[in-house]
């Protein structure tokens, strides 16, 4: 399929008979044949009969297609019968009605956060900060889509703004297909390139200190949780009082495909040990451990910003070596959890993987330069020994 939007890719497109076609709906399609530049428009009706119609020439890709949509909009069974204009988060938002419609509401509320996260969403406000957000979905060409993918670029990793970029991507495919006019060709953005050997954002213990210091106190608590245990943000975010028996702190997560609720118990030291029982202290078992400000429950967009927001705080008044780097996030506490056990602790990979419900692939690929390491002191160790020990 072609992008006809731009005029610059219709005229690098080679002359011949055949239009090139690009998707409206299902069944319905906006045709330019280069050389005479003449558009017209296609439908496949429920009887596989196939229809044309000509739409004119020396037109702009906005009128052609306006056009194709009202002839369609006549066809009797036609999928863009009734035809939907609005922006972009219009567009997301139907497809958040739709997954809820179809009883799929954990669905929506990720999806609905995600979304809040890329497109910027003030809570204060009541309304999404990022240009994309306001413009009209049948207007938004791919030049939109990749500007706003730069703006998610600074302190997040490829593989974090290509899951945002997903998101939206299907988002807006189901929305098209609800009725809401749009080119897909624009939305649909080759994902960035994502390093394997990229290693995770790892933490010292004095700036995981300066950050919680410098956050809110239910983002501090938060930040502290993850700290001690290693645990998921998500999974944290997720625990109630119940989960905490006094000593060990039950945490779960889906993992798989299809995903399926897995849990697992996480030892904890002295200091977590106290910690927990003071933020279990009080609650009852079924209330959340951990809540964002004025009791709601924590999500992905808001623990974000709350990180952003205290990292931005440090760093004013940081020290060089104390700066801590603009893409580090939640998951760098974890990520500091897993380093100290194999880097500090001298915790064997295998025991590191099971309390922290990964897997030695992953320990392998992303700390293995601290599996090496500790593996080296060791040998030294044996080769020093004396004789027969």
């Amino acid at each position: 399929m072609a992008d006809l939007s731009r005029k610059r890719a219709r005229d690098r497109l080679a002359p011949r008979r055949e239009p090139y076609w690009q998707r409206l709906a299902a069944g319905a399609y906006l045709g330019f044949r280069r050389g005479p530049d003449t558009w017209l428009a296609r439908f496949r009706g429920r009887d596989k009969k196939q229809q044309h119609h000509a739409l004119g020439e020396a037109l702009e890709f906005d009128k052609a297609k306006r056009r194709a949509e009202d002839w369609l909009a006549q066809l009797t069974g036609s999928p863009v019968r009734a035809i939907k204009r609005g922006t972009v988060i219009a567009g997301l938002e139907s497809y958040l009605t739709d997954l809820r419609r179809h009883g799929r509401g954990e669905a929506a509320k990720k999806a609905e956060g995600q979304f809040k996260t890329a497109l910027g969403f003030d809570r204060k406000d009541k309304r999404y900060k990022d240009p994309l957000a306001a413009l009209q979905l049948e207007g938004a060409t791919k030049d939109d889509f990749l500007d706003w993918r730069d703006q998610l670029k600074p302190g997040r990793l490829p593989r974090t703004v290509n899951r945002f970029v997903r998101a939206v991507t299907a988002g807006l495919n189901r929305a098209h297909g609800l009725g809401h006019i749009g080119s897909p060709a624009a939305w649909r953005i080759e994902a960035l390139a994502d390093d394997e050997s990229e290693t995770a954002v790892l933490l010292s213990p004095a700036q995981r200190k300066g950050v919680i210091d410098s956050a809110s106190p239910e983002a501090a608590a938060f930040l502290r949780g993850l700290e001690l245990s290693g645990a998921r943000p998500k999974a944290l975010a997720e625990t109630a009082a119940a989960d905490f028996d006094g000593e060990r702190l039950r945490l779960s997560h889906r993992k798989g495909r299809p995903p399926k609720l897995r849990s697992r118990y996480v030892v904890l030291d002295k200091d977590g040990v106290a910690s927990f029982r003071s933020w279990a202290n009080g609650k009852s078992p079924t209330d959340r451990l951990f809540t964002a400000a004025e009791g709601k429950p924590w999500r992905r967009d808001i623990w974000a910003e709350e990180v952003r927001s205290a990292i931005a705080v440090h760093n004013k008044s940081a020290q060089r070596e104390m700066r801590v780097p603009t893409e580090a996030s939640a998951y760098s506490f974890r990520h500091a959890r897993i380093s100290e056990f194999l880097q500090l602790y001298g915790v064997d990979p295998l025991t590191v993987a099971a309390q922290t419900g990964t897997s030695l692939r992953m320990i392998e690929r992303s700390y293995f330069k601290f599996i090496r390491s500790a593996m080296l002191e060791k040998l030294a160790g044996l080769n020093a020994m004396p004789a027969g020990e």
